[in-house]
C-alpha cells in the first residue's frame, strides 16, 4: 500500500549558508546546515544522503522537492533548480518553489517580542513592518518589504498579495506577513532614504547585513538578531507545504531561478 503522506526534500541554497531538510508531510524529520559558507555544491548530496540514512528512507521514496527559487546567489539557485529537475526526471518527483526573501520573513514569527537594538529608543512600539535583504553585489541588495496583518484580506476587501504565491508567511500573534513592496534591487542608501526615520518603524533582517550592517543603521529601523538573517530549508518546507496542499506545483520544463537581474560577466583582455 502506498503511503499517502509525501516524503519531502527541502533545499535552500539561495544564500551564503545552504541547508536541506527531510519531512514526512508537515512533520520535519531532520534538517542539516552546511558546514561553511558557499559549500552548496560540495555538501548538498552527502547531506541529503545523511538525512535519508538517518530517517530510514532512500532517494526513491522522495515524492516532492521544495526549493528556494530566489532571488539570491546565482550559483546557489542554479544548484537548487538542477537538483529539482534531476529528481523529477529520475523519479517524477513533484517540484514546489518558494520565494527566498519570503523564507527569511518566515523566520520572524515573534517580532513583537524581539528586544530593540537601539538603547535610545526603549519605548518605541513594536514594528509592524519588516524588510528582508540579501546581498546582490555591486552595492545593491535583493529587498522586499512586509506588513504584519491578522486578516486574509486588505481593508478594501481584496485578496491579500501574500496569497498570490500560494502560502501565508507566519508572523506574531497568529498573523502573517503580507508583502507590500515586491522583490526589487535597492542600495543601502536608497533604503535609508526611503524608510529611515519614517512614521512606521521597521524591522530589518537578512544575510545582506553581514558585511553592510552599518550602512543600514538609522533611526526608525531595528536590526534583529543574526539568528533571523538566513533562509533555512525548514522554512522552505513550511511555506512549500502550504502550496503542495493546494496542488500548486512548478512546471519542471519551464522552471528557472528568480534572478531579478543577469549575472555579472567579466571579459578578459586578449594577451
Amino acid at each position: 500500500m502506498v503511503n499517502p503522506i509525501p516524503l519531502i526534500l527541502a533545499v535552500e541554497t539561495s544564500s551564503r549558508i545552504g541547508s536541506v531538510a527531510l519531512a514526512l508531510g508537515p512533520e520535519i524529520l531532520g534538517a542539516e546546515t552546511f558546514s561553511a559558507s558557499l559549500r552548496h555544491s560540495a555538501e548538498i548530496f552527502p547531506t541529503i544522503g545523511v538525512l535519508l540514512d538517518r530517517s530510514g528512507y532512500t532517494a526513491t521514496d522522495i515524492s516532492q522537492v521544495h526549493i528556494g527559487l530566489g532571488p539570491g546567489s546565482f550559483t546557489g539557485l542554479r544548484i537548487a533548480v538542477t537538483v529539482a529537475k534531476s529528481m523529477h526526471l529520475a523519479n517524477s518527483v513533484g517540484i514546489v518553489t518558494v520565494n527566498s526573501l519570503d523564507t527569511i520573513a518566515a523566520n520572524v514569527k515573534d517580532a513583537a517580542t524581539e528586544p530593540t537594538i537601539h538603547n535610545d529608543q526603549p519605548d518605541r512600539p513594536a514594528p509592524c513592518r519588516l524588510t528582508t535583504v540579501l546581498d546582490a553585489k555591486r552595492g545593491q541588495f535583493y529587498t522586499a518589504v512586509y506588513e504584519r496583518t491578522a486578516s486574509g484580506a486588505d481593508p478594501r476587501g481584496r485578496e491579500a498579495p501574500s496569497d498570490a504565491p500560494g502560502y501565508r508567511i507566519p508572523a506574531a500573534g497568529g498573523g502573517f506577513w503580507r508583502k507590500i513592496v515586491d522583490d526589487c534591487l535597492m542600495s543601502a542608501s536608497e533604503f535609508v532614504s526611503r524608510f529611515g526615520a519614517g512614521r512606521e518603524p521597521m524591522d530589518l533582517v537578512g544575510d545582506g547585513l553581514l558585511y553592510h550592517r552599518d550602512a543600514f543603521e538609522c533611526a526608525g529601523v531595528r536590526i534583529l538578531d543574526e539568528a533571523y538573517w538566513s533562509p533555512h530549508a525548514a522554512g522552505v518546507h513550511s511555506l512549500g507545504y502550504q502550496k503542495c496542499e493546494r496542488g500548486l506545483y512548478a512546471d519542471p520544463l519551464g522552471l528557472t531561478p528568480l534572478y531579478l537581474r543577469g549575472p555579472q560577466v567579466t571579459l578578459r583582455k586578449a594577451p
